[in-house]
């Protein structure tokens, strides 16, 4: 994957081809992308490894070959300028 950062909530899958230590791959919820030195076309990922059902079974820093970073699915956009409304519950006081 080249191109532009990859942004949280991102779901990439990563092979062999991102690094050697996933010959069994594994698909991975980016929290972000982290900003330490590394080796050209190298990155740092923050993120939650998930499993068969999509549920988080780990969280993982991991690195690896941009290229081999495979963008399953990105991660839902807001309008510009439109901000969510936060749903809030009744809180009771005594």
């Amino acid at each position: 994957m080249t191109g532009p950062r990859l942004r949280g909530g991102d779901v990439v899958r990563l092979t062999s081809t991102a690094s050697v230590q996933f010959f069994r791959p594994i698909t991975v919820r980016v929290i972000r992308e982290l900003d330490h030195v590394t080796y050209d076309g190298w990155l740092w990922l923050d993120g939650y490894e998930l499993g068969a059902k999509g549920a988080a079974v780990a969280r993982r820093e991991l690195y690896v070959r941009r290229e081999g970073v495979q963008l399953i699915e990105a991660a839902p956009t807001a309008a510009p300028g439109v901000r969510q409304p936060i749903r809030r519950s009744p809180v009771r006081v005594r």
